[in-house]
């Protein structure tokens, strides 16, 4: 599993790792019963302590994502539970206001990002 992490994003990288397991989970390419890099090995791929992909993984495991088989491995427990139709908008609202201010930092007018996620369709 290769994931992607941005170190200088000004998200703890923990939360990053949490939020990339979630989404792969969500669209199916992590499914139950899928096996995880162990803690080191993550933590070598990514370059980071292995005590930040404990935690992940800890809380992934306290939400009821990921269950970890002592001395076997870390698996995918199930999918997603079912968050609500209103949780689901304060996500997507959460969402595109990290994507508008990330764009206004680059000097992108709210005009210019309509124009641009209206092209994507």
């Amino acid at each position: 599993m290769k994931l992607s992490i941005e170190p200088r994003k000004g998200v703890p990288l923990y939360f990053q790792i949490i939020e990339e397991i979630k989404h792969r989970v969500a669209v199916g390419q992590l499914k139950p019963g899928d096996q995880l890099s162990t803690v080191r090995q993550l933590a070598v791929k990514l370059a980071i302590n292995p005590n930040t992909v404990a935690k992940a993984y800890d809380e992934l495991r306290r939400e009821g994502i990921l269950d970890v088989k002592q001395g076997i491995g870390t698996f995918v427990k199930g999918s997603l539970p079912d968050i609500g139709a209103e949780t689901r908008k304060k996500k997507l609202h959460q969402l595109c206001e990290a994507f508008v201010l990330e764009g206004k930092k680059y000097g992108y007018a709210i005009e210019d990002i309509i124009e641009c996620l209206e092209n994507l369709k």
